[in-house]
């Protein structure tokens, strides 16, 4: 039976919610054919990572996907059978109402967001009835290990990088003006949150002998290397040269030019959620930044997922991908970490392979999304 499927995304993280939301989305319906309708709040943040969105209308169809307009005034809808609510996003009362009358109740889900931390297997799949209405919401965890729910990958992904690298690197390279690197040349994408660390990096790059060519989205990160270089402004399309450092200011890209830039490049800085999976299918290192919380707790992200990173790794591999790791997100010595991560770069190219053996051994979280409904609703 093709079982309806309504997923819930609101846009706070700027792009990182749509970004996940809009890959399960698409992935349920290529590769297990469900009829998924997806409901945002921020069509125009929806637009920046896939432009064929229409931002005026509160109805449309792209890639097989419904997509409505979550506005305050919730139309009145027969829920679907499968409720995926991401990230905690608090459902329309009207549609919690109209769940509650329906008979046998759907499966009502609270996607949450990836984390490394231990305790996430134990928490992964629980059920949380509602406190007045005769509902159940579960727990599904996005994770790294075997326990949890996995991390979003779609079929026939390594294959697409793996073509696009033997054939299609240099027309990409040729489109932001751009040959093939050269060695020693390292290629860098460079995408964040605003961060205090940027000036200290940008230092550490440009007074090296080894060239470094940074390819950086325009978003939050330019301004800061605006005034780094003394400049108001730099227009898509810049291109600055300062000591062994070359700055590319590319447009923002869309997911799927987002991935062939990830697969380019020699290491990818990324940030949240979305771009951090992407970055760990390319099996090429990365760096990440957690999103800023109030309460401090991405430290405690940031610490798991570096700690679970490295796990096996020689002591000089290890400190050096922690070092970068912990630098670049204020707490340690950019001017050490960048050169003690390139003194062993060839390793960690090689760990990165490996690592991406072992983000699939839990299996991929639309697949298993699809299992943990099936197992409820008994079909």
């Amino acid at each position: 039976m093709r079982h309806t499927w309504d997923i819930f995304c609101q846009v706070i993280d700027n792009y990182g919610d749509i970004g996940v939301t809009w890959r399960l989305a698409r992935q349920l319906v290529k590769e297990h054919e469900l009829a998924v309708r997806l409901w945002v709040d921020d069509l125009h943040a929806f637009k920046r990572i896939w432009p064929e969105i229409l931002v005026d209308i509160e109805k449309q169809y792209c890639q097989g996907v419904e997509i409505r307009l979550w506005s305050e005034a919730f139309p009145p809808v027969l829920p679907a059978r499968v409720i995926i609510e991401a990230f905690g996003c608090a459902l329309p009362p009207s549609y919690l109402a109209a769940m509650s009358a329906q008979s046998p109740a759907a499966v009502w889900i609270n996607l949450e967001y990836l984390s490394a931390e231990a305790w996430v297997k134990t928490h992964h799949g629980l059920p949380s009835p509602h406190p007045t209405l005769p509902l159940t919401k579960f727990f599904f965890f996005p994770g790294y290990e075997k326990g949890t729910g996995g991390v979003l990958c779609e079929r026939g992904l390594a294959r697409r990088r793996e073509r696009f690298q033997r054939i299609e690197i240099s027309a990409f390279w040729q489109r932001f003006g751009l040959e093939a690197p050269i060695r020693p040349e390292v290629r860098v994408s460079l995408f964040g949150y605003q961060n205090s660390a940027i000036e200290g990096l940008l230092d550490v790059w440009a007074k090296r002998n080894q060239p470094v060519t940074c390819l950086i989205p325009e978003g939050s990160l330019v301004p800061k290397v605006a005034a780094w270089l003394g400049e108001s402004a730099l227009p898509i399309g810049t291109v600055r040269r300062c000591g062994g450092l070359e700055i590319h200011i590319l447009p923002f890209l869309n997911q799927d030019d987002y991935d062939r830039l990830l697969w380019a490049c020699d290491i990818n800085f990324v940030r949240g959620e979305d771009s951090c999976v992407r970055a760990q299918w390319t099996q090429k290192p990365f760096v990440w930044q957690p999103y800023p919380q109030s309460d401090n707790a991405h430290w405690s992200k940031l610490e798991a997922l570096s700690q679970l990173y490295v796990r096996g790794l020689p002591k000089a591999q290890a400190d050096a991908i922690i070092g970068l790791w912990m630098g670049w997100s204020g707490r340690g010595d950019l001017a050490s970490a960048w050169p003690g991560l390139l003194n062993v770069r060839t390793e960690i190219d090689g760990h990165a392979r490996r690592w991406a053996a072992r983000l699939a051994e839990p299996g991929d979280l639309a697949g298993n999304l699809v299992a943990f409904v099936e197992q409820r609703l008994g079909s």
